[in-house]
């Protein structure tokens, strides 16, 4: 049902308005790049934006159109699909962040080992003690020697 349109605005520029809204809404713009904006319905109507404003009734059916329309659908589907990927974005950063953490504590650790291990290298070379190997074969026999005299 159409509101009464408010006094002062003329039936020329009600119609400019309403011929506008069938071309939006039709996918037919001839002044605009189609989108269902109310920017686009006044300059589409070639009419002032106060004069847009003052038609209340066009203004009404306007709305009523937009938010019911397939492509008011479609924006909110967008806008859903946007958020869930805001979201993604947002715990992918934090995961990556996590897991950058992760590496900067184990490189912290690799360079405390990698000092550690330098330390004793050259610990090991320092040392002037000579390791003499002993003979396995003498060894044995003086084991059996022992033995000999229990």
């Amino acid at each position: 049902m159409t509101a009464p349109t408010r006094p002062g605005l003329s039936a020329t520029a009600e119609k400019a308005l309403r011929e506008a809204m069938e071309r939006l809404f039709t996918g037919r713009p001839i002044r605009t790049d189609g989108k269902l904006t109310k920017q686009n319905l006044w300059r589409e109507a070639g009419v002032s934006r106060a004069t847009m404003n003052r038609a209340t009734a066009v203004l009404v059916d306007w709305d009523n159109h937009v938010s019911h329309s397939a492509a008011s659908k479609h924006d909110r589907a967008q806008a859903a699909e946007i958020a869930r990927l805001r979201r993604q974005v947002r715990d992918n950063r934090n995961e990556r962040q996590r897991l950058q953490d992760e590496v900067d504590a184990a490189a912290t650790v690799i360079v405390a080992l990698l000092a550690e291990n330098t330390a004793l290298r050259e610990q090991l070379a320092k040392r002037s003690a000579v390791v003499v190997p002993l003979d396995r074969g003498h060894a044995v026999r003086d084991d059996h020697r022992l033995h000999a005299h229990d």
